[in-house]
């Protein structure tokens, strides 16, 4: 597989891979976000339940499977989890004092915009006039819809201010993490080293606070679940992420993992039981439309 990824690298065939990895990870995000913000449990207790199921998956393949990261580059092991934590502190902060329709497309429209300048500072990528275009078309549906759910929301309003500062302080990590584990997974030689250890060095802060502080009790067989459930998830979206960074371009991967809104829309409305009419239907129409003309505007 470590072979395969390497020949495909800079090709049209990597190209092709990773916006279907970029896709999938759009889908697995807005599935993973729903399930750290609705159901019974708060976002921190959510992601603290999700954290001990991703390194119970991760830990073995990471110590007994992959080879070890070279000690060269545990620096950026070390970035990466300092990074991560803020980004999820900030994460658990929003969903908390926001309606989840509100926060997640400022969250999601803040994130690409950072990234694909962050990209071009960093590896050097550039946009077509086209391309911007669809980030143009792309972030006016996020935001819209932001917007559009901001008027309508009857809760939550006392802390919506706030909440959408924290939005945007999550949107500028998630452009700081995808940029910092792009350069990573590239740097590793074998990616599945990187991936691996990603996820069993950044799941073990919210579970070490929560022991810290005292707050480990028996699970009930509902917190279990969302503990296995959000783990596969949580490895499926960042996974594919991430693996899409290092065989193509980091900005289209991030403007492709913003379709996420659309799927979180979806998400909100059938399990969070959130309103869906036809000005949010076109404003996630927009949204599609502006990720397929970055696609193929290149």
């Amino acid at each position: 597989m470590t072979d395969w990824i390497a020949a495909i690298e800079g090709t049209e065939t990597g190209h092709n891979v990773a916006l279907l990895l970029a896709l999938a990870a759009a889908f697995l995000h807005a599935l993973f976000g729903a399930l750290q913000k609705g159901g019974t449990y708060d976002p921190w207790t959510s992601r603290t339940a999700i954290d001990v199921g991703i390194f119970a998956l991760s830990a073995p393949v990471a110590l007994f499977v992959v080879p070890w990261p070279p000690l060269a580059l545990w620096w950026v092991l070390l970035g990466m989890v300092a990074i991560q934590f803020t980004y999820k502190a900030l994460q658990g902060a929003t969903y908390q004092r926001g309606a989840y329709t509100v926060v997640y497309p400022v969250v999601r429209g803040t994130g690409p915009l950072f990234t694909v300048f962050g990209a071009g500072l960093i590896f050097g990528e550039s946009f077509t006039g086209l391309q911007w275009l669809g980030v143009a078309l792309l972030l006016a549906g996020l935001f819209g819809l932001s917007a559009y759910n901001m008027a309508k929301i009857t809760v939550d309003r006392a802390t919506l201010g706030p909440a959408l500062g924290l939005a945007v302080l999550t949107g500028l990590l998630v452009a700081v993490y995808t940029t910092w584990n792009a350069w990573g997974i590239r740097a590793m030689e074998n990616p599945f080293t990187f991936l691996a250890w990603f996820f069993m060095l950044t799941s073990i802060d919210f579970p070490l606070i929560a022991a810290l502080r005292g707050k480990w009790h028996r699970p009930e067989p509902a917190l279990i679940r969302l503990s296995l459930v959000g783990a596969v998830v949580a490895l499926g979206s960042f996974g594919s992420i991430m693996m899409a960074t290092r065989l193509d371009s980091v900005g289209e991967a991030a403007i492709l993992r913003e379709t996420s809104t659309v799927f979180a829309a979806l998400i909100g409305w059938l399990l969070l039981k959130e309103a869906v009419g036809p000005r949010r239907l076109l404003l996630m129409a927009l949204i599609a439309f502006g990720a397929v003309v970055v696609e193929f505007g290149g």
